[in-house]
């Protein structure tokens, strides 16, 4: 199974915001959405081009150690991380659930060819799996027990 598959299944919709924003204004729209990350543009700019960084929960909590200050005080720009690892759509999950687990990253853009279509979390990437192994054990029961493998019991 590939990035692109776990997007059509799950959708391309992504969240931005600017990096001039506050962090109370990520705060808000994390929990709004139900999400656990933030891509950051310019506004008005093409985003799927231009993306200038990712803005996560734990940036939220590191902010919040590092400084005594409110939350309306301090700016994405400052807190974002600028250099993303990224996934491209042809990558298998197995790869990715590596590059993740061995980058300590939950969340995943998507490029293709320098552009952005999606982004997945660990919980995605996790529950693909697992899918595709109750399908795989499904196909070896049904065999074992003298079906073909392509029937559905």
């Amino acid at each position: 199974m590939t990035l692109q598959e776990i997007l059509g299944g799950k959708g391309a919709l992504v969240h931005f915001i600017g990096p001039n924003e506050t962090l109370t204004e990520v705060v808000r729209r994390l929990f709004a959405h139900r999400i656990g990350s933030l891509l950051v543009c310019e506004p008005g700019s093409d985003c799927e081009a231009n993306m200038l960084g990712i803005i996560t929960e734990r940036d939220i909590l590191r902010a919040l150690a590092e400084n005594r200050a409110s939350l309306d005080l301090l700016r994405v720009r400052d807190y974002m991380t600028s250099d993303t690892v990224n996934g491209s759509p042809q990558d298998e999950i197995a790869e990715v659930m590596g590059l993740m687990t061995n980058r300590r990253i939950r969340h995943l853009p998507v490029l293709d060819a320098g552009r952005l279509v999606g982004i997945v979390s660990i919980g995605d990437v996790v529950k693909a799996q697992h899918d595709q192994m109750l399908l795989e054990n499904h196909y070896l029961r049904n065999y074992l027990h003298g079906g073909s493998a392509g029937e559905l019991a």
